[in-house]
């Protein structure tokens, strides 16, 4: 029987260098498409990241990622694509979660590279 594998310590979230600074930093951080969806999207995975980034970020010229440690959550976090790549927070994301905020950096064709480990 196979035993389910444990989600990575860090998930990865993205954000337009734009949003970023219009947040209060002060407060938990809540991305503005949390009122429509109900929950930050992440992504597990470097490498996951930069696809993510260059499916939806494509024309966005200053990327942001956001390192999330998971056990800094209070808000839960569940899975409910099947491979298990896209966790989603349902609800803010206090600021002692977020471990790194990096630039995401593009390759020489202008596509999103993976981002290097925090």
């Amino acid at each position: 029987m196979l035993r389910p594998v444990p989600p990575p310590p860090v998930t990865y979230h993205l954000v337009p260098r734009a949003e970023w600074e219009a947040a209060d930093p002060q407060q938990p951080y809540l991305p503005p498409a949390f009122a429509q969806d109900g929950f930050v999207h992440c992504t597990d995975g470097a490498d996951e990241v930069a696809a993510t980034a260059n499916r939806y970020y494509r024309s966005v010229p200053d990327l942001l990622v956001l390192t999330i440690q998971r056990d800094r959550l209070a808000a839960p976090v569940r899975y409910e694509d099947p491979q298990h790549i896209y966790p989603h927070i349902y609800g803010p994301v206090e600021r002692v979660a977020i471990i790194a905020v990096r630039p995401m950096q593009r390759g020489e064709q202008g596509d999103w590279r993976p981002p290097a480990a925090a």
